[in-house]
């Protein structure tokens, strides 16, 4: 069926039925064939008149140049374009353009290899599906290097977008091993993360970014580079009971409330218990518990919380604590612990904050070293720790989310060896940045 729409001569033949299995509105889809590398696609334009770049007078065709590019997988089959493109020249003489040939940054970039729709393709595919980049190069019948030298600068391009940072109001900071590898061949390993934890413009947590070295000088130069305005926006900061960051907010969000993680208060408290335990196991015997012992058996049930213990687990930790007087000691930590966790479970902001502040005076007193001790760490993070009943239980949870599939998306690519590819690929899959901008037809 002619192409009547098209401003060619129905003489040529073409069908429109075929331009539409194309999706490129400015070519026309001449021929299909079956290459040993796949389907190969012969499309051309059909602009009758070009105007000059250099000038806007009309340019005169002077024959056509065969460009070949790497197109989105069909049917199962890679692809690739064949593209006749129109060369033309420009016949004024003061021109410095001279000839040039036809370009469509919706086909493909000047001198690509993958077309737009590909690169598209293969960043959703990175972004959604969990794919590999090696995996993307088998399915588009290339290599590894040709499919990440044009996927890269559309991700370095969004990831210096700064619209991506704007309404970041409640900021999450955590630390992250990005391999385990000799530091001499690969570099430090520890990373800092910016995550944003603000409820509303995105559905969930985001990666802001992830820097080198996990110390409150590198969050603080992060900070600092984002500019006042960012810094401004900033009204919630949630950390983990680490002082190199909370000096970081101190010095650079001085407008923001800092908030300590409720998770990692509970975990210290459960730390605390296992401590506890394992003093008075090495008192009483002079070695590590055993399986069969009082305190060995219970070392998992002191982890939960009271209120999911059935009746069995309730009455192993009474015969555990009753076998021998010492362990009191490893019931009341218990109790403590428990007590630490219930602040969080109370019906209203007001009354676990009463309960938190009761705890802060009381706990630095205790005869038990591990709880005194856990006492005066929530007695020096005090503002930081009642802070989350005024932020309406704002917390790093999200941080550690994000930390989860980075994981998750470091294990699928089996390992990374440049901290920058590393960076950019954890950026787009965990939202931190929006591809889709650069990348439209």
């Amino acid at each position: 069926m002619p192409n009547h729409r098209c401003v060619c001569p129905d003489a040529l033949d073409r069908c429109d039925r075929c331009d539409v299995l194309l999706d490129f509105p400015s070519l026309h889809l001449v021929a299909v064939t079956q290459a040993p590398s796949g389907l190969m696609l012969e499309v051309e334009s059909c602009d009758p008149v070009m105007g000059c770049p250099g000038g806007g007078v009309i340019a005169t065709g002077h024959g056509r140049v065969v460009v070949e590019v790497i197109d989105a997988p069909w049917a199962g089959r890679p692809v690739r374009i064949r593209w006749c493109k129109r060369r033309w020249i420009c016949l004024e003489g003061v021109c410095e353009v001279v000839s040039f040939v036809e370009q469509d940054p919706g086909v493909c970039a000047p001198r690509g290899l993958l077309s737009t729709r590909a690169i598209r393709w293969a960043i959703r595919l990175l972004r959604y599906e969990g794919a590999t980049v090696q995996g993307l190069a088998r399915q588009l019948g290339t290599t590894w290097n040709t499919v990440w030298s044009q996927v890269r600068p559309v991700l370095i391009e969004a990831a210096n977008d700064p619209v991506r940072l704007e309404d970041v109001q409640v900021l999450g900071v955590d630390e992250h091993i990005w391999h385990h590898r000799d530091p001499r061949r690969r570099g430090p390993k520890e990373l800092t993360g910016m995550v944003d934890l603000t409820r509303g413009p995105h559905p969930t947590a985001r990666l802001l970014d992830l820097i080198p070295g996990r110390s409150g000088k590198a969050y603080r130069d992060w900070l600092d580079e984002r500019g006042d305005e960012f810094r401004k926006r900033v009204e919630i900061a949630t950390l983990d009971p680490f002082q190199g960051y909370k000096n970081a907010i101190d010095d650079q969000l001085e407008g923001a409330t800092c908030v300590l993680d409720a998770f990692h208060i509970v975990k210290l408290a459960g730390a605390a218990v296992d401590d506890v335990r394992r003093r008075i196991q090495q008192e009483a015997l002079g070695r590590r518990g055993r399986k069969g012992e009082p305190l060995y058996g219970i070392r998992h049930v002191l982890r939960a919380g009271r209120e999911r213990l059935t009746p069995r687990q309730q009455t192993r930790l009474a015969s555990a604590f009753a076998a021998h007087p010492d362990h009191v000691a490893v019931e009341v930590a218990y109790q403590c612990a428990q007590d630490v966790r219930d602040v969080f479970r109370q019906p209203t902001p007001a009354r676990g904050r009463r309960l938190a502040e009761q705890l802060i005076e009381r706990l630095p007193s205790c005869p038990i070293p591990e709880i005194a001790r856990l006492g005066k760490t929530l007695r020096r993070w005090k503002n930081a720790f009642l802070a989350y009943f005024d932020t309406d239980g704002a917390s790093n949870g999200g941080t550690e989310a994000i930390n989860g599939i980075i994981e998750l998306g470091r294990c699928i690519a089996r390992g990374f060896r440049n901290v920058e590819h590393y960076r950019l690929r954890m950026l787009l899959i965990t939202g931190g940045l929006d591809a889709s901008p650069h990348t439209q037809l």
